[in-house]
């Protein structure tokens, strides 16, 4: 595994990076002009301006000669570095450790950590851990021009990198947590548009299929009718009639094949589009999955008292299917689906026969590539993107989710919920 990650999710926009640089240039510049033009404090004037120049022409490198958009994780460390060195030479020429200043060396890393991999940031925490201990111990003093000099207690001196590397790591952490956590939900829902336009494109086909077998049906059944009636006119000639009969077959044969096209045959062309009440959507999901599962999908509408039709979304539909996949997958014999409705909401229960949620992710489901310790889910891949996928479909289309493990049916339990207002509003 090379040590820079080369994933676009460990980069960041250089157009963003290029204006923080030039607020921290022109914060130095400031600073610098300002504390020894005006404060008359002594120092190292012109290096410290040269260092700032130095950093003038890194930026603008950036800004002209650097054509990508982005900062690769290599690239980003290599002006990070630049960054964290040139603010240490600065610190080391006005005071060090003492410096006011010095809390600005662990902006960089920190800035960081949110977009680079890890080895990356923690290669940059590292270095400003070591430029912070040198400052303690390196620097040329910041004479005030009252010729003062400043006294701390040893104690309170060497607080101060104690203090700065521990908020260095802490931030770092934070930063480092949310980054990650961030840039998994940026894959998950690049898979969950690259799912959906596959099923798009899969409802289409399936849309111009079942069009397709419903245009032919009529032909098909005129030339049924016209090969009846050959049949009945020439019945007495051998040769024609296997001839006929051939092509009745044929034409019996064409009808079998454009029923599987178009999915079930008691649909007509407009199957994807039409309105549907929720036990329907579960009926039709269910469909899906018996024509390859050997699992038993037990029903009950018995409290389903709202038969009004909703707008078929695909969204739903596909929320569903990934919950009501999820109980197949995982369920040793059956699959419970309850859909429960009153005036008010409409409930859906899916739950199974199998395993169960883990205990360890049962408070975590619903985030993005969830791993767990249980062997059982070891054993089945998938889990924790499905669940992310379904979750984020059906709560965008105002359904509330709850996660549990069955206290009847021994596996998982989804209680997906709508208030009707909203559920017959999309």
């Amino acid at each position: 595994m090379k040590f820079f990650e080369t994933s676009k999710y460990h980069s960041f926009k250089k157009s963003t990076y290029v204006n923080l640089r030039w607020i921290a240039i022109i914060g130095q510049l400031t600073a610098v002009n300002f504390v020894y033009l005006i404060l008359n404090f002594r120092f190292d004037f012109i290096t410290s301006n040269i260092i700032i120049f130095l950093g003038i022409l890194s930026n603008l490198y950036l800004l002209i000669i650097y054509k990508k958009t982005q900062l690769s994780d290599r690239s980003a460390f290599i002006f990070l570095l630049i960054d964290i060195l040139q603010l240490g030479v600065l610190l080391y020429l006005s005071g060090g450790i003492i410096n006011p200043f010095i809390i600005f060396i662990i902006i960089p890393s920190v800035f960081s950590s949110s977009n680079l991999s890890l080895r990356t940031n923690t290669l940059l925490v590292i270095l400003t851990a070591i430029i912070i201990v040198f400052l303690t111990f390196f620097s040329k003093d910041l004479p005030s021009p009252l010729s003062d000099h400043f006294h701390v207690s040893p104690y309170y001196f060497y607080s101060i990198p104690i203090a700065l590397i521990i908020a260095l790591v802490f931030l770092n952490y934070f930063a480092m947590t949310f980054g990650t956590q961030s840039r998994l939900r940026k894959e998950a829902l690049a898979k969950m548009e690259e799912v959906m336009a596959k099923e798009h494109e899969m409802l289409s086909l399936g849309g111009q299929a079942a069009a397709a077998a419903h245009s032919l049906g009529t032909p098909l059944s005129t030339i049924k009718i016209i090969t009846q009636e050959l049949l009945k006119q020439l019945k007495d000639n051998k040769e024609i009639i296997q001839d006929i009969e051939l092509l009745s077959s044929q034409v019996e044969r064409c009808n079998q094949i454009l029923k599987k096209l178009s999915l079930d045959p008691n649909l007509e062309d407009d199957f994807i589009d039409e309105d549907l009440a929720m036990r329907d959507y579960i009926k039709e999901i269910i469909f899906s999955f018996e024509e390859t599962s050997k699992k038993n999908f037990v029903t009950n509408f018995t409290q389903d008292s709202n038969s009004k039709k909703i707008t078929k979304s695909m969204e739903i539909v596909y929320g569903l299917r990934n919950f009501i996949g999820n109980a197949n997958k995982f369920s040793k014999n059956k699959v419970f689906i309850t859909v429960k409705s009153d005036n008010e909401f409409t409930e859906i229960i899916i739950e199974d026969d199998g395993p169960g949620y883990s205990y360890d992710i049962l408070s975590k489901i619903g985030e993005p590539y969830l791993k767990s310790f249980s062997n059982v889910e070891k054993d089945k891949t998938g889990l924790g993107l499905g669940l992310f996928i379904g979750k984020t479909l059906l709560e965008k289309n105002f359904a509330l989710l709850q996660f549990r493990n069955s206290k009847t049916r021994g596996g998982a339990e989804v209680l997906i919920k709508w208030k009707n207002k909203d559920l017959f509003n999309i």
